[in-house]
């Protein structure tokens, strides 16, 4: 079996030590077969084992390979589409649920490190930057209506205070949220693996779920082997690919890209970030970045729908950090990587079961790093028998693109061609 290994990220180049992990070869039987070993798979697999459950999870290529271990880092709360939105399209009592959980998964993330011991350069802060007054007075609000759900570590910054904690003169505010934050994404994923198997839990590398054989007792196939499951989780999100047809009608893979610098220094990297917050701006085609544990700038941007990898990701992402920090434009950018996630139509996690024994969570839309802690949380709920969180989001509605799977792609560019001249002319 051909061995897939991690892109050239600076996030695989720094990435803590682990042993190898086998194939899976020949039958196993467990309670619970997890497919795909990132954070929604990994995030499922601690919950369940930690209420005693058999589990084994099956890992197409290494952990963390997709989206968890080549993201920005930053730790968002809430999703893709805010609380008040969700208020408007469910009504109030799903929306009470769902504002309620929309604050949990970065509590996920600092309990699993702090419990496990996960050495990820976990960092406290996180700014949402308004480049206009339309920005600032959306942050207003969106302050209100997430101290209204009981989230209260929030401080709105005017110029002056967005100038203290990063040094860009493209900002009017700013909103600061100190329960969010910044990790190296791929140890976060590797050091979950871990606590995974230290609690008994089996994770296979390249080991691809080829088919799964539905039934009352079903089994996923891999090339060398199979499981027999009572349950199945189903987290593969952008790297799952057409293992079940009807995950794929309602979803699209899009790329983003990230860039790092080459370290930066101790009194430079202060400079640019006096408290070590990561930063977000908020265009709709948005803008991130943050510092690594060893000074360099992870800046990232842009996205491609259809998930084609660009030929020169530098020439794509460096002019937008240029614009940001004019002071980098000599510094040399020592590596360039894309990675897929996964958008929905309505920007708004999909989750549900297919049939009575097949789980899955999928389309972050783009808040995939505290969104998946919570669905690993609310999917090993449902397996216990405990589903009025898993229904809150089961029972969101969902489309499938304009066009269907064919042009999906060419309806979601000309949307995002249009929000992208809104954010140029400040709209």
């Amino acid at each position: 079996m051909a061995n897939t290994p991690y892109p050239q990220s600076y996030y695989a180049a720094s990435a803590n030590a682990v042993p190898p992990r086998p194939t899976l070869q020949g039958d196993v039987e467990t309670d619970v077969c997890v497919i795909g070993a990132g954070y929604t798979g990994l995030s499922s697999a601690l919950f369940l084992l930690e209420h005693g459950f058999r589990v084994t999870v099956l890992e197409a290529a290494k952990v963390g390979f997709g989206a968890s271990g080549r993201n920005g880092g930053q730790i968002v709360n809430s999703y893709s589409r805010d609380i008040d939105v969700i208020e408007r399209s469910v009504g109030p009592q799903q929306a009470q649920l769902l504002g309620n959980m929309a604050f949990e998964g970065g509590k996920i993330i600092r309990e699993r490190v702090a419990k496990y011991q996960i050495q990820c350069d976990l960092k406290d802060g996180g700014v949402f930057a308004a480049l206009n007054s339309k920005h600032m007075g959306h942050l207003e609000s969106q302050k209100r209506l997430w101290e209204r759900y009981g989230h209260t570590q929030l401080e709105l910054l005017d110029e002056r205070r967005i100038r203290e904690v990063v040094a860009c003169d493209n900002y009017v505010g700013g909103l600061l949220d100190m329960s969010g934050g910044h990790i190296h994404p791929l140890n976060l994923a590797l050091g979950e693996a871990a606590a995974v198997e230290s609690l008994g839990g089996t994770i296979y590398e390249q080991s691809a779920a080829v088919r799964i054989e539905r039934g009352a007792n079903p089994v996923v196939h891999t090339a060398e082997g199979k499981v027999r499951a009572k349950f199945i989780i189903v987290a593969g999100n952008a790297y799952l690919g057409n293992l079940v047809p009807e995950l794929a009608a309602k979803s699209m893979p899009c790329g983003t890209q990230v860039i790092t610098t080459a370290p930066l220094g101790d009194e430079l990297a202060k400079t640019l970030l006096p408290q070590d917050y990561c930063v977000e701006d908020c265009n709709y085609l948005l803008d991130y970045y943050r510092l690594t544990g060893d000074k360099r700038l992870v800046f990232g941007g842009g996205v491609v729908y259809g998930a084609r990898d660009p030929a020169n990701i530098e020439a794509i992402i460096r002019p937008k950090m240029i614009k940001a920090f004019p002071q980098l434009k000599d510094v040399k950018i020592d590596y360039a990587w894309t990675g897929n996630f996964l958008l929905t139509l309505s920007r708004l996690p999909q989750v549900g079961r297919l049939g009575d024994n097949i789980y899955y969570s999928q389309g972050c839309s783009g808040h995939g790093v505290t969104y998946t802690h919570l669905a690993g949380k609310v999917l090993a709920e449902a397996l216990r028998g405990q589903a009025e969180r898993f229904d809150a989001f089961a029972d969101l509605p969902h489309y499938p693109f304009p066009g269907g799977q064919l042009l999906r792609t060419p309806f979601a560019a000309l949307g995002a061609w249009y929000y992208g001249l809104r954010d140029k002319l400040g709209f």
